[in-house]
This record gives C-alpha cells, structure tokens and sequence, in this order.
C-alpha cells in the first residue's frame, strides 16, 4: 500500500485530491497539511511514500520544505502539484528534489494517474 501525504492550503484542492486517491486501491491518504510546519510535523509521525506538495502554502512554501524532505530516510517520492506551474518554477522545484511536477490546472488527472502507477509499483515490490 502506498501511503501518501496531501499538504496544500486550499481546504478544496486537499479534499479534492483524497476523494480521488480514496478510489484508488492500493494507495491511502496518511495525513493532510495545510503549510509547512503542519507538514513537517506529519512527515516524522506518518513516514509517507508520496508527498503532494504545493508549493504556495503559508509558514513555509514547497520551495521552502523540499530539501528537509529529503532529508528524511529514507525520503519519500515528492510530487509537486500546483497553480505555479512556470518552467522556472518546475526547475527550480525539481533541483531541490521534486521526483514529479505537475500543473493543476491542467494536469491534475494525469497527476492521479501517477499515483496509482506508484502504488501498482510499489506494491508490486511488496512482494
């Protein structure tokens, strides 16, 4: 089972995507946060696989969070999800460590989709 972390301040966007991963089989919402101190605090207690992170968020943003992710070990997969969706944006995302970056606009469903290739991934890896 792949245990994901949701951290977006948007009460919408946090609800929005654990109604979609709850469909998902071999995926399971661990925890939300709404910033990034919420976040952190979530990460030692709830050791996720995936992390959705937005990078806007109060009391420290994605930018801000992404290298004391993955500090953690071991750290989990981070993918970014966000309205900020520049190519400087997902550049700078993916050198503090982003694995996936994606724009929420228009790519929340191909966004999903990867969660539920990971999980078939890691659950076949399980076994």
């Amino acid at each position: 089972m792949l245990k994901v972390l949701v951290a977006d301040d948007s009460v919408a966007i946090r609800e929005r995507v654990v109604r979609m991963l709850s469909a998902l089989e071999k995926a399971q919402v661990v925890g939300v946060a709404s910033d990034g101190l919420e976040l952190i605090k979530e990460l030692r207690d709830l050791k996720p696989d995936l992390v959705i992170l937005d990078l806007q968020m109060p009391r420290m943003g994605g930018f801000d969070i992404l290298p004391t992710i993955k500090l953690i070990h071991p750290p989990p997969r981070v993918m970014v999800l966000t309205n900020y969706a520049t190519g400087r944006h997902r550049e700078v995302a993916m050198k503090l460590g982003a694995d996936y970056f994606f724009d929420k606009s228009t790519e929340f469903d191909q966004a999903i989709s990867l969660v539920e290739n990971l999980s078939d991934l890691y659950t076949e890896s399980e076994t």
